[in-house]
């Protein structure tokens, strides 16, 4: 399975181009970074993969074919500040009912302890409940997960025990992986090979 995007562009209304002219694709089972400097539109970019945004030109595909607009969207994401990303309203069980509950084994394996389930999002730290999140994003009908330095507020120990635990995971249910983030050193720690947007963009 392949996700690709092709020419895109995306624009504030009424305003100047964010970017344009970016294309870049990742397999199944690829863990892909993306590095640029801030404000560069990486995580616009991200957001339009996962369907939250609409992109001004181009397209996005999955296996040559656009994704659908309705159900499950296959392409995943993981924001850099989980208190952002989730319902304060909700418990975290319903949280990740939202993408049918992961199996017990694999909530286990991103070091999530099922008592939290039971908590509300402001009960847990923020390593918590980007574990949570993580979870959310990689449910069972996940195909491509867009990673938005998913782990750049956490220390360093905390960092490595998560992307151990995603990266196992996603290479044994070859799940392709964007990595956005700022860390050289980490997208070349964990992915298969790294872009830079001065590459992707043409401005």
């Amino acid at each position: 399975m392949l996700l690709e995007c092709r020419n895109l562009a995306y624009r504030y209304p009424g305003g100047p181009y964010v970017f344009r002219g970016v294309s870049l694709s990742v397999a199944s089972g690829e863990a892909v970074g993306l590095i640029g400097p801030s404000g560069c539109g990486k995580t616009t970019l991200g957001r339009i993969l996962a369907g939250y945004a609409a992109a001004a030109e181009g397209t996005v595909l999955l296996d040559g074919k656009p994704i659908p607009p309705k159900g499950y969207h296959p392409v995943q994401m993981v924001f850099q500040h989980p208190q952002k990303a989730v319902n304060p309203r909700w418990r975290l069980r319903r949280t990740l009912a939202e993408s049918r509950m992961p199996e017990a084994a694999e909530l286990r394996r991103l070091g999530i302890d099922e008592a939290w389930l039971d908590r509300w999002p402001h009960e847990l730290s923020a390593g918590e409940l980007q574990r949570i999140c993580i979870a959310r994003a990689l449910g069972p009908r996940t195909r491509f997960l867009i990673a938005d330095e998913m782990t750049a507020m956490l220390d360093a120990i905390t960092q490595a025990r998560i992307w151990h635990a995603v990266l196992a995971i996603a290479k044994e249910r070859a799940i392709g992986m964007l990595v956005i983030t700022h860390d050289r050193a980490l997208a070349e720690a964990v992915c298969d090979r790294v872009v830079t947007w001065d590459r992707l963009s043409i401005g």
